[in-house]
């Protein structure tokens, strides 16, 4: 069995989020240039089995997709494209940066380092996967 990998992206910085190999814990990778994305995942999954890509699906609070979602699907045509085995599946991701943020606070983290961008968005993808996770 392979891993889950989550993604939460973002025009200049992508948070990436992973399960274990048993697919309990989802647990934050890292957060990378977004122009390198490609080539990390496809780096990534060189490396270790992963079963299904989950990446977000920015929507609006009228259920309409925000504007990002453009962005989203040029990525996910390369993605396709590059990793054309693993199946990739959306996930809702409305409030996960305020949950994440929150989730900071929740954890102790100083205004300083709260403040840091890329934690927030691999926060945020450890959430859209455990969105995900509850959702089967």
């Amino acid at each position: 069995m392979g891993r889950l990998l989550a993604i939460d992206y973002g025009t200049k910085r992508t948070g990436i989020a992973v399960t274990d190999e048993l697919h309990i814990i989802a647990s934050g990778l890292t957060t990378v240039s977004t122009p390198d994305l490609i080539v990390f995942l496809k780096d990534y999954v060189s490396k270790e089995t992963v079963d299904k890509i989950v990446v977000g699906l920015p929507k609006q609070m009228d259920n309409t997709h925000s504007e990002s979602e453009v962005y989203i699907q040029k990525f996910l045509v390369k993605l396709e494209k590059q990793i054309p085995n693993i199946p990739i599946v959306r996930v809702d991701e409305r409030f996960t940066s305020k949950m994440a943020f929150q989730t900071m606070i929740d954890g102790g983290l100083s205004k300083k380092q709260r403040r840091n961008k890329a934690l927030v968005d691999e926060i945020s993808a450890t959430l859209i996967l455990q969105s995900y996770m509850s959702s089967l």
